[in-house]
């Protein structure tokens, strides 16, 4: 299973090599990294914390990295997502996905984001001048997901 939960910053470049170093077959590699902004749902954010349930949240994700490999040929994929306490400007996640072509690399990419962003079970804090509270997943994150079905 290509997924992975750390609290620790990961290093995009060094994961892009580490899948597509040697090989061959790829005619696609896509990325993608999300970042924390300081625009949050509660205004200025100054901080975010991540929860998740360990177990649990690892299981979700590898279903999902699975399910994107029985949809697209991929050659390889990769699920990195944070926890913890972040602030503006700290990657989450990154999505990576290979395949011998640009399109199955993009749609599992595309994929497993829609999902990531509304089904993986994490819990997200922002703290603002305001104080802390929990945000929801946002309506637009449900209705993109909902294309894939």
């Amino acid at each position: 299973m290509a997924v992975r939960l750390q609290a620790d910053i990961f290093d995009t470049g060094a994961e892009i090599s580490r899948l597509t170093g040697g090989r061959t077959d790829a005619g696609a590699v896509v990325t993608f990294t999300g970042l924390w902004r300081a625009d949050g749902e509660t205004g200025a954010i100054s901080a975010m914390t991540l929860e998740h349930f360990p177990g649990m949240a690892e299981e979700e994700l590898g279903r999902l990295e699975a399910e994107a490999r029985t949809r697209w040929p991929l050659l390889d994929c990769l699920i990195v997502h944070r926890y913890g306490r972040l602030v503006p400007g700290d990657p989450i996640v990154l999505v990576v996905t290979l395949s011998a072509h640009r399109e199955a690399a993009v749609a599992a990419a595309n994929f497993l984001m829609d999902y990531l962003k509304t089904t993986a079970p994490f819990w997200k804090k922002e703290e603002s001048a305001d104080g802390a509270q929990w945000v929801d997943a946002k309506q637009s994150d449900e209705t993109a997901r909902l294309q894939w079905r």
